[in-house]
């Protein structure tokens, strides 16, 4: 077996490569009005991806369509007069089945997620909702999920538990062969003076009573022991997860940040956005991201759409 390095983006490629036989998925775009944002929407229709429903002021879609170089004239354009009807349109595209999902355009995240959660016009389920980051680490084999890094700030332990949930049900539709989730802290011992370590023994032992289901949870664990084999054999940890995870949980929104910019601009790695826990997965991207990047996050959103993640549930208790 040759020990050479994986081709760039070899894990995206295959993430692509399985929606390769999946009908296109329609998505509203929400104020896609400069050329990144509609330009990834256009890429991911060009790719077979996904049908998109471009939502915003009609002039300033085509002025960034002209800005891009892209060909919007067999596109279906919502008109609104500006970003916070954009997204309100949007998520009723949802809500009255003409999208099956959403991806964010030049508005703020704010503003799209201020429509998804609205109570009476959102798009509301009974878990919570959070981001998880699909990313592609040069010299690691297979993909990281990380969570969550963009929409819940300092989540309870209440919060993580469906965090937990919403990332092992992404990996699955994924095609993970399983999940192995690491309930991240700054060591691998339970402290009562580092709250993060005592809510990962927590989650732990509610995975063991049937609380959060499909994957293999350990956790406190540091970053080393929790990814790498060596680490977790210098320490001593005995278990399925500890140096071989693929989810990661960080303790809030900064330490999620701060890992998933240090991945992306130290590593090199790729990363794609989603927002789980609502009707339908949500794509959120930023102006930073590559077009392969864009791609990618359409892609997950397809994978999730198709397996009915949003419809996978915990045991009632």
């Amino acid at each position: 077996m040759s020990d050479a390095p994986a081709p760039p983006h070899a894990q995206y490629r295959r993430l692509l490569a399985a929606c390769d036989a999946l009908p296109p998925l329609a998505m509203a775009v929400a104020h896609p009005c400069d050329a990144p944002s509609l330009g990834g929407a256009m890429a991911a229709a060009r790719a077979g991806l996904v049908l998109p429903v471009l939502v915003g002021p009609r002039a300033r879609i085509e002025a960034a369509a002209r800005e891009a170089g892209c060909d919007i004239s067999g596109v279906e354009v919502v008109d609104t007069p500006h970003s916070h009807a954009s997204a309100a349109r949007a998520v009723e595209l949802v809500r009255e089945g003409c999208a099956g999902a959403l991806m964010k355009g030049s508005l703020h995240t704010d503003e799209l997620m201020g429509a998804v959660v609205a109570r009476e016009t959102g798009l509301r389920t009974e878990r919570r909702i959070s981001h998880c980051f699909v990313m592609a680490v040069p010299g690691h084999e297979e993909p990281l999920v990380l969570t969550d890094a963009a929409v819940n700030i300092a989540p309870t332990l209440e919060d993580k538990v469906d965090i937990v949930q919403n990332a092992i049900n992404l990996a699955h539709a994924l095609g993970f062969a399983e999940a192995r989730v690491a309930i991240l802290s700054a060591m691998e011992t339970v402290n009562p003076k580092l709250p993060s370590t005592i809510e990962a023994a927590a989650l732990c032992k509610m995975a063991d009573r049937g609380q959060i289901v499909g994957g293999l949870i350990d956790g406190p664990l540091a970053l080393d022991n929790a990814i790498d084999p060596e680490a977790a054999a210098i320490k001593k940890i005995a278990s399925p997860v500890a140096g071989r995870a693929n989810v990661l949980v960080v303790p809030d929104l900064e330490a999620g940040n701060m890992l998933a910019k240090s991945l992306s601009f130290l590593a090199g790695a790729d990363c794609a956005g989603i927002v789980l826990g609502a009707r339908v997965p949500i794509v959120l991207t930023s102006r930073a991201d590559s077009e392969l990047a864009r791609l990618a996050s359409c892609c997950v959103a397809v994978l999730v759409a198709r397996a009915g993640l949003r419809k996978v549930a915990r045991p009632q208790s």
